[in-house]
């Protein structure tokens, strides 16, 4: 995917919505899956969290961490320069 690519591979449900939300901007590699591993402990299992960051690499690293845990990859957004990703949390997922 390169830098200047407008569409996202996987474009999250216009009207999904996020139960929790944590922001990352900022952060880079591996740090906003670091807080999105600690994030998924505090939340319930089919809950929907959202990840804000800045970091492109997170495209390729979310669905990534969720196929090897077994959360729920829904998606992401593009707004404001930054990447809104959406990840469901699985029932009995290693996080």
């Amino acid at each position: 995917m390169s830098a200047d690519h407008d569409e996202l591979r996987d474009p999250a449900p216009p009207a999904l919505r996020a139960d929790t939300t944590i922001d990352t901007l900022g952060l880079f590699c591996p740090v906003p899956i670091i807080r999105t591993a600690e994030a998924m402990k505090r939340i319930a299992a089919g809950s929907v969290l959202e990840v804000i960051s800045d970091d492109r690499v997170i495209l390729i690293d979310m669905p990534a961490w969720c196929r090897s845990t077994g959360h729920r990859y829904l998606g992401a957004r593009r707004s404001d320069g930054a990447f809104h990703l959406f990840v469901r949390k699985a029932e009995g997922a290693r996080t």
